[in-house]
């Protein structure tokens, strides 16, 4: 068994949703290879942080990005795995990248209760000192308005004559 230690830089971006790890983040990587009768078992355990924007307000965000990997590299002619040891030696490069492209959320957010942006100013929801109560302003409605109860006018007319 073998332990190793990396710090780099990631070469090319990895993902292509609203968030990303950039090309030129730090990447930590912590990776154990040991040998199995089948070929090098390797579990490692990435560190870096993705970019982007929130899917709700479009802020920028950063988020840590933490994934742990295991995955058997088979000698040659052997058909455990699809990843395969080469020359005594293992590419994790796409193992890593598939790893932590498919750990990135595909919907983001800022904060788990992120209001988003109002559909009709697209302003921030949060930027209001108080939640308006206004009512729908669309014409299609408009016919309906005067179907609506009148305020203070209880439930309706004919159970108020039933009474009397």
């Amino acid at each position: 068994m073998r332990e190793h230690s990396y710090d780099f830089d990631v070469p090319a971006r990895l993902g292509e949703g609203l968030v990303a790890v950039r090309e030129g983040v730090p990447m930590h990587a912590e990776i154990r290879l040991e040998s199995v009768h089948e070929g090098i078992l390797v579990t490692a355990e990435v560190d870096t942080t993705a970019d982007g924007e929130c899917g709700r307000c479009l802020r920028e965000i950063s988020q840590p990005v933490e994934v742990e990997i295991q995955e058997l590299f088979a000698y040659a002619g052997s058909e455990a795995s699809e990843y395969e040891v080469l020359y005594d030696h293992v590419d994790l490069e796409s193992l890593v990248r598939d790893a932590v492209v498919l750990s990135l959320p595909f919907q983001p957010v800022c904060t788990p209760d992120c209001p988003g942006l109002d559909p009709e100013t697209g302003e921030r929801l949060e930027r209001r000192p108080e939640p308006e109560s206004r009512e729908a302003s669309d014409p299609r409605w408009a016919a309906l308005a005067g179907f609506a109860p009148r305020p203070g006018s209880g439930t309706s007319d004919a159970a108020d004559k039933e009474e009397g």
